[in-house]
């Protein structure tokens, strides 16, 4: 079943809110303090995964901008690369408050910003059918 058909059935889901496809372009600027701070720490593997993370919101902020159907790889890849980093940094943090902020991290920022991401992507690909 296309994703036109469904689309127009029951089991279609509300599309996001217009303002929420600035979201991509957001979070990558929020990104660059953070990625200072890395830097000067010579924390070079978080660098360079928050890099990456940059790099993709970008794209996808790009390709929504343009209406692209390959947003919705592009939503994919910001998703993985989020879900990864949040999984590492629990992994790694330390007993007690690190942890935590960790957690805190996870639950309160990178996994939102995942689903968001990954309903940006979907939602464009639903426009080009």
């Amino acid at each position: 079943m296309s994703t036109a058909v469904l689309a127009g059935s029951a089991y279609a889901r509300p599309a996001l809110p217009a303002r929420f496809a600035r979201v991509p372009a957001m979070a990558a600027v929020g990104l660059l303090p953070w990625l200072a701070i890395l830097a000067v720490c010579h924390e070079t593997p978080w660098v360079v995964l928050d890099l990456l993370e940059f790099a993709a919101l970008l794209s996808l902020d790009a390709l929504l901008r343009r209406r692209s159907a390959a947003a919705v790889w592009a939503g994919a890849v910001v998703a993985v690369l989020l879900v990864g980093d949040a999984l590492a940094d629990i992994a790694s943090a330390g007993p007690g408050h690190a942890v935590l902020a960790a957690l805190v991290m996870a639950f309160g920022v990178e996994l939102p910003l995942a689903a968001v991401c990954l309903l940006l992507g979907r939602d464009a690909a639903v426009r080009q059918s």
